[in-house]
Parts: C-alpha cells; structure tokens; sequence
C-alpha cells in the first residue's frame, strides 16, 4: 500500500472501482459483407496526395526545402579549401549524420528526408576532407613555396587587370559581397 495519503484515498473510493471497470462503450463486431470488401484502389496521384508523407504535409516540403542546403555545398566544390569554413561543413556533417538516422526511427518513417540528410553528410564528409587536406599541405609546404605562390597570384591578378580593368573591377566587388 502507498504511504501517500491521497492514492489510498483514491484507491479506497467506492466510485473510481465501479468507474474504471465499466466499461465506456461497447465494441460489436460486424457481419455486414460490405464491410469485409477491400477500399477502391486508388492512383499513384491519390496515394501520393494522402499518403502521411505525401504533398500536402511537412514531411514532403521539409525536404523539399532541404535539398537547397545540399545544392550550396556542391556548389561549395568550386570554391578553394582555404576559404570555406570547418565549424560550418562539420555542423552540416553531423547534421545530416544524425537526421538520417532519426528518419529512419521516426514515425511516418519518411525516406526522402533521410535521402537529404544522407546527401547533406555526405557533401560535409567532401568539404571536412577537402579542409583537412588543405590544412595538412599547408603545414609541409616551405616558406619558399609559400612566397612563390603568392608571387605567381600577384602576377596573374596584375595581368588581369590590365587585360581587362572593368571586368577585374567587377570581380573585386563581386568578392566583397559573398
């Protein structure tokens, strides 16, 4: 017996016993045959529209939407090592590491978005590895490689703005704004 005062009042209570073991409603079987026929078949239109993870949910615009953060960073494979970020593609990594999993737990198990999130890791797995390397070629290269690099940067951005000034004025202002 509990030594809360209110539970043994409770469980002493004459209407809770006769409350809980009535039962509310009763359940009656049907014999009916129309019962017993299947539903219609439907389209793959009409699957799709009424499916829990189908067009008119969250489930299917969330990752709709999400495909935009995949797009961004494989279109971060174009830009050089140095400029992209570590905390921001290690987030997206462990992002999509962890939302795939969940995706697959969840209910409505929804596949599309763990098809994003599995996307998603795998373009932070590229940019973390692409960020690492860079790193590591940058701790062996000599001071000489160094210098020579930048000299050889110096001397093309020169001649390309004497080649083209208006377009290397662009391209400045162009790289001021990301």
């Amino acid at each position: 017996m509990s030594s809360r005062a209110g539970l043994r009042l409770l469980q002493g209570s004459r209407v809770t016993r006769t409350a809980f073991k009535r039962p509310i409603g009763r359940r009656y079987q049907t014999t009916d045959a129309a019962a017993a026929v299947p539903p219609p078949a439907q389209s793959t239109f009409q699957r799709l529209w009424n499916s829990p993870v189908g067009v008119k949910t969250v489930h299917f615009w969330a990752p709709v939407m999400k495909w935009a953060l995949v797009l961004a960073g494989v279109s971060d494979f174009a830009r050089p090592a140095e400029s992209l970020s570590l905390t921001q593609n290690l987030a997206l990594t462990a992002t999509g590491a962890i939302w795939t999993r969940w995706c697959c737990i969840i209910k409505p198990r929804n596949l599309f978005l763990a098809a994003v999130n599995f996307f998603l890791a795998c373009v932070g797995v590229t940019q973390v590895t692409r960020i690492f390397l860079y790193q590591r070629s940058q701790k062996t290269a000599t001071s000489s490689q160094v210098a020579e690099s930048a000299a050889k940067d110096a001397k093309d951005t020169a001649t390309a703005i004497t080649a083209d000034p208006e377009g290397a004025a662009r391209k400045a202002v162009n790289s001021r704004e990301i």
